[in-house]
Order: C-alpha cells, then structure tokens, then sequence
C-alpha cells in the first residue's frame, strides 16, 4: 500500500492582490500578555471571513507575523530556521534602525472601513496584552504610484513566481508555507525631491516617470534605486521578493512616505537589497533614493502557515524560550556594532529621533 499523499499546507493570504487600502499595526506584547495572543490566534481567519462575508467585493485579507523574541515567547518547539532580529544598518551616510515589534498585522481591503473593523475586532480581543508602537494606514496612488510620483512594484513577480519568491516550500519543513517579511517605514523629503528635475528624478530611480520604462543599462546609473535592488544568485538568476508598498501620510504631522512590506520565502533576499542600498554595491556608495527618503523603522517578522495559526503549537515550558541563534556569516550586516534597539515600546517616528543623520 503507497503513503498517502500529505495535505497541502494552507497559506495566509501573502499572494493577495494589492488593493485600494491598507492597514499596517506593529505591536509590541506587554508583560504576561502572551496567553491572551495565543488565544485569539485561532479566531483570526473567523474575523475575516465574518467581516468579508458582509462585504465581499472589498477583497479583505489579513497576514499575521511574529519577530524572532516575540516566537520565542508564545511558541515550543522548532522555530522558523531563518528568523532572527532586524539587523540595523549603518552606512556612510544613512542608517536603517531596528526598532521594536512583536507582532505584525497586515490588512488589506478595497475599502479601509473593512480594514477597520478587521482591526478594531482584534484589538478589542487582545485589550490590553499588546502595545500598538506603529499604526499605519496606506492608500493606493492614482496608478500604483508612491508620492515621489513613481510607480512602485512593477517588476513584481506573478502567479507561480510570486509564491516560489514568497512562500517558504519544503526545505524548511518547520517553515514551509510561511513567508519572512521585513517592514520600514520610509519618509520622503518631498520639498527637496521636488526641486529635482524629471530627468534627474528618473536617474535616481532608474525609471522614466511618466512612462515607467526602465532606463537602458548605459544609461541608467550604478547607484540607483533599480540597479541596487536588483539581486542575483550564483548562478546568474535574479532573485525576487513580494513588494505590497502603500503610501501614506499625515498633513498634521507633515510625514509622507512609502510603508516597505517585502515578502520572501528567503528573508536573505530582501536583506541583501537593503544592504546594496545603505552600504553600497560596491561599498562605500548608496542608494540615491536616501537622499530623500529616511528609514524610520526596521523589523523583521515570520507570518506561519494559516494551519499553524489555527492549532498553534504548545507554549514554552517554563524553564525558558529556546535561545535566539545568532545571524548566519551570510546574514551580517554590518562590521559596525549595532545601536541597542529601543525597549520602551515608542519608535518616536513623529520626532525623527530614529531618523538616518543626512
């Protein structure tokens, strides 16, 4: 008699389509809030299908994340092989921070009202276990553009591509069907962008503006935003990520920015762009993008299968979470020694306290 044939792993909606609205919650878990978590984790995809059923043409689809510490504290067993904390960067002239965050919540609708109520469900749910340290909310740009005037994602991967560059597969079997995702928060200096000509702007981007064709190799310079976030492997084949950028911004706070949401099955990947941008490939140059758009935070999460999420595994014992490895040779980021993360639960983004020096 043959084995049976394995149940396919059920995924959280990483694939979905990008949509007209967004919520982004980074939490922190306060003190002894890991029980109440743990509980509402299984009752997640009821909130989506209850508020979705009402409202089927919004297109709602929510991604749970957890970062490294935060899985060491609500879960036993094996963690995910490549989750660890956000490595800040420092660069010669800009930084990436690492900032706090436990938990991620990534909603997505047509509507935002249907992203609210996804989000009021859980919050009220979870009281006061959690602390909100970043709250979000993206909109889509006429045709996909950023508020640089650019259109962001075009080179997303589709379909089968957009899973095998998002999904972790069977090489990680305490992993597979999850996704690593790293979220920043970008703030543009809009005024100084803007004092840029159109010709100049598409030479920092590596893109025509208005069309959005890509400038030709001779053409287009080395440190641009599209040459720096292009990555290939050893053998030559370029290696995607799943973007689900949203701008965003706030006229009483005077911020306006790109919110960076980088899906990969390899969290490697994304990685390595950030490092091409900040310390320069080859080091020494930069991104010329940062010029006039500053990282504000930095985390790096793991959203589990959607079957895990349903029948989460046991709690730690009480003698203590499994250890946090330390970052593989391959995974470091930088010889400086990193800034300590900050505890207190602010990411202090309305002050810029966390911003890269210009």
């Amino acid at each position: 008699m043959s084995d049976a044939v394995p149940e396919p792993v059920v995924v959280q909606p990483v694939v979905a389509p990008l949509t007209s609205a967004a919520v982004v919650l980074v939490a922190t878990i306060e003190p002894g809030g890991e029980s109440a978590v743990r509980e509402v984790l299984p009752d997640l995809a009821a909130f989506a299908r209850s508020i979705g059923f009402r409202v089927p043409s919004a297109g709602l689809a929510c991604v749970t994340g957890f970062g490294s510490e935060a899985w060491d504290r609500l879960f036993a067993g094996p963690r995910p092989a490549r989750l660890h904390p956000f490595q800040e960067l420092r660069g010669p002239v800009h930084r990436a921070p690492a900032t706090p965050g436990d938990l991620l919540f990534h909603v997505r609708a047509e509507r935002m009202d249907v992203c609210y109520e996804w989000a009021s469900q859980l919050l009220g749910r979870l009281g006061g276990a959690v602390k909100v340290v970043d709250e979000t909310h993206g909109f889509r740009y006429f045709d996909h553009r950023d508020l640089l005037g650019f259109v962001d994602g075009t080179e997303n991967p589709v379909g089968d591509d957009a899973r095998a560059a998002a999904i972790v597969g069977p090489e990680d079997p305490a992993s597979e069907g999850g996704s690593y995702i790293v979220v920043q928060k970008y703030l543009h200096d809009l005024a100084g962008w803007n004092r840029l000509s159109t010709e100049e702007q598409e030479r920092v981007i590596g893109r025509t503006k208005f069309t959005d064709m890509e400038l030709a190799d001779d053409v287009k310079p080395a440190d641009s935003h599209i040459a720096l976030n292009t990555v290939t492997g050893d053998d030559g084949t370029e290696r995607d990520i799943l973007r689900a950028n949203m701008p965003f911004g706030s006229f009483e706070q005077g911020e306006f920015g790109t919110y960076f949401i980088g899906y990969a099955a390899d969290p490697s990947v994304t990685e390595q762009m950030l490092r091409n941008m900040f310390l320069g490939s080859p080091p020494g140059t930069h991104d010329r993008i940062l010029d006039f758009s500053t990282a504000v935070t930095g985390t790096l999460f793991h959203a589990p299968s959607a079957d895990f999420l349903d029948a989460p595994p046991p709690p730690p014992s009480p003698a203590g979470p499994t250890a946090v490895p330390e970052p593989q040779p391959s995974e470091q980021r930088s010889t400086a020694t990193p800034a300590p993360v900050v505890r207190d639960g602010s990411l202090r983004i309305g002050s810029l306290q966390e911003s890269a020096p210009r």
